[in-house]
């Protein structure tokens, strides 16, 4: 959710922590601020965009070699500029930036007030950094070592670096359930949320692990310790982050250059993974664990928001293609019902950042009961990559624009992968059927190119006609449900229009007591199965004078006649129809939110990383 930037080094630190601010915007945020200590310490944080910091900041005194800065995503307090970040000490001598939720602030917050501490703010991070200070206040300690104690006292989740005036060559960064990288540089440290920010000054990173506390000196001396006083030795990782992929190039937006990515990167999935010519699957998470996997009783995919849909796909491709029972479950909901885990089961973790904190929970308890653990994760060396017993990465590069496009594609193309292998090894499919499988998966990246380029105009045409409606239905069936679900969400994330996704049949149960003139019914008209059926339900929607857009097949010649509009895809098998038929509701909502005048990467009150509960 919120962003974090540190520096100290030679350099001048508040370029830097600008230049990483904004980085860090596709995260979500409402306000940013920044700490910069030269003769004295300087602070300027301003409500709203980084561009009204860097304003606000203009011909005031940033000169300095170490500093902080903050993006600020609101859970306490409403955002203005007293609650942004950072927040100060009562002595003013510490400042500190925190990511996550500080659960027991309210009973800290009563104890330091007894004790004269006087609070500006209504954040959970004024409290942590007043009661940091009350520890070192009282005992003389050390910075680092006044917030490993109180670290110790806290409950909750937090990322966060803390500065002390009077040691000005020193950082604090510590984590716990949310995400903190330490940059490596030439006689220079970076702290941040996750490698984005710090790709261009340097490639060496450390991940901190939960409730790791890591000392970053000017002298080049970098410390790890834990929570409990045991020193860790750094591990240092080379990440491959290119500085291009991290700019929007020609394109608008980062949403629309990562729907047009999506060719390369469903490619760049299955890279080195399959050979149709020579008839094989490798997929590394799964050859290493493969007793388990193979002799599962049950499989359960935890997860949320988009990856919750690609999970609902994976389920009907196990199920369907290796036979193997399937519960797709809200990683939220899991976590916080009880439920029956056992050590034959396998939960699969779907996330694109790798950080998402229910996800992560739900992970710790099938860890707690025994289940093979295994995550499907976008980002290198991520929590849940760390945490599980095995994996695979999708590969999509990194994906800033809040609603997520070519990491779920990349999630399917890993989901279809698996079920394809295991459907074979398992003898649940034949060796003709696998075979045609793996050629038509290979022939996906070719697929989504031709459909992005044969209907670029059309969906544009279309995004005009229905941009004003206020709500939309998404229907489809089997495979297409999911993308249904998926359509409605990406409109209601990036145009702000209410959608709901559901089976075509499930229609007459409820919702089609909403259609009239004004309601736009789209509908995912792919599939060979039941193909009778979705036209009785395009027919049905049609006789209550509904406006139909169908996502058909090339060469439909029935829906065609029937809707108001339709958009052809090119034929595929259909365990891999999701992989074309998502991409047009990507650019029809992309293009309703542009007409609509919406702020299409960084939509309101929502976080491209959610790390909180």
């Amino acid at each position: 959710m919120c962003g974090i930037v540190g520096y100290i080094g030679n350099k001048q630190a508040y370029p830097i922590l600008i230049n990483g601010l904004k980085r860090l915007e596709y995260r979500g945020y409402d306000s940013a601020g920044v700490a910069i200590y030269s003769d004295d310490l300087y602070i300027y944080k301003r409500k709203g965009k980084v561009q009204e910091l860097i304003d606000y900041a203009k011909g005031k005194n940033i000169k300095g070699t170490i500093g902080i800065g903050h993006t600020r995503w609101a859970t306490h307090g409403k955002p203005d500029n007293v609650n942004a970040h950072p927040h100060v000490s009562g002595n003013g001598r510490l400042t500190l930036i925190h990511n996550g939720i500080i659960e027991n602030y309210a009973l800290l917050k009563e104890a330091l007030k007894k004790e004269g501490h006087v609070f500006e703010s209504e954040t959970d991070t004024e409290v942590l950094v007043h009661f940091i200070e009350e520890i070192q206040k009282r005992d003389n300690l050390k910075l680092e070592e006044a917030v490993r104690i109180a670290l110790s006292k806290v409950v909750g989740a937090y990322a966060i670096v803390v500065m002390d005036k009077q040691d000005p060559d020193k950082l604090v960064a510590a984590r716990k359930a949310s995400p903190l990288v330490i940059g490596i540089g030439e006689d220079e440290f970076f702290v941040a949320s996750d490698p984005t920010p710090i790709a261009e000054y340097t490639q060496k990173v450390v991940f901190l692990n939960d409730e790791e506390i890591a000392m970053v000196n000017r002298n080049g001396d970098l410390q790890i310790k834990t929570i409990e006083d045991e020193i860790q030795t750094p591990f240092i990782q080379e990440v491959d982050l290119k500085i291009e992929e991290l700019e929007k190039g020609d394109y608008e937006h980062f949403m629309l250059k990562e729907i047009y990515e999506q060719p390369q990167t469903v490619a760049d999935c299955m890279r080195g993974r399959i050979n149709s010519k020579e008839g094989w699957i490798k997929v590394g998470g799964v050859d290493t664990t493969r007793d388990r996997i193979f002799n599962a009783k049950r499989f359960i995919i935890a997860a949320c928001g988009t990856s919750w849909h690609a999970g609902l796909i994976g389920e009907y491709l196990f199920e369907e293609l290796a036979r193997i029972s399937v519960e797709v479950e809200y990683a939220s909901e899991l976590r916080y019902r009880n439920p029956i885990i056992n050590s034959d089961d396998v939960v699969i973790a779907l996330s694109q950042s790798g950080e998402t904190a229910d996800t992560l929970a739900a992970l710790e308890l099938a860890k707690e009961k025994g289940a093979l653990c295994y995550g499907i994760v976008n980002n290198v060396g991520s929590s849940i990559a760390r945490l599980t017993h095995a994996g695979s990465y999708i590969h999509a590069g990194p994906e800033i624009g809040v609603a997520s496009t070519k990491a779920f594609t990349g999630q399917v193309t890993l989901l279809s992968m698996m079920a394809i292998h295991l459907g074979y090894e398992r003898g649940t499919i034949p060796r003709s059927y696998y075979l045609q499988l793996l050629e038509e998966l290979e022939n996906i990246p070719n697929k989504i190119e031709s459909l992005l380029k044969s209907t670029k105009k059309q969906i544009e045409f279309i995004a005009g006609e229905i941009k004003d409606a206020d709500n939309a239905l998404y229907l489809g069936r089997g495979y297409n449900f999911p993308i249904a679900l998926e359509g409605a969400l990406k409109l209601k994330e990036i145009s702000y229009i209410h959608a709901e996704g559901y089976p075509a049949a499930e229609m007459k149960h409820g919702p089609i007591a909403l259609i009239d003139e004004n309601m736009p019914v789209i509908c995912i008209a792919t599939n060979k199965s039941a193909y009778e059926k979705i036209v009785s339900n395009i027919q049905e929607v049609k006789a209550r004078k509904g406006m139909v857009i169908a996502i058909v097949k090339e060469g439909d010649t029935v829906i065609s006649k029937i809707a108001d509009y339709t958009i052809e895809i090119p034929d595929t098998d259909e365990p891999l129809t999701p992989l074309l038929s998502v991409v047009p509701l990507q650019l029809l909502s992309y293009h309703i939110a542009l007409m609509r005048g919406c702020n299409v990467d960084q939509p309101r009150n929502l976080a491209k990383s959610v790390t909180v509960e």
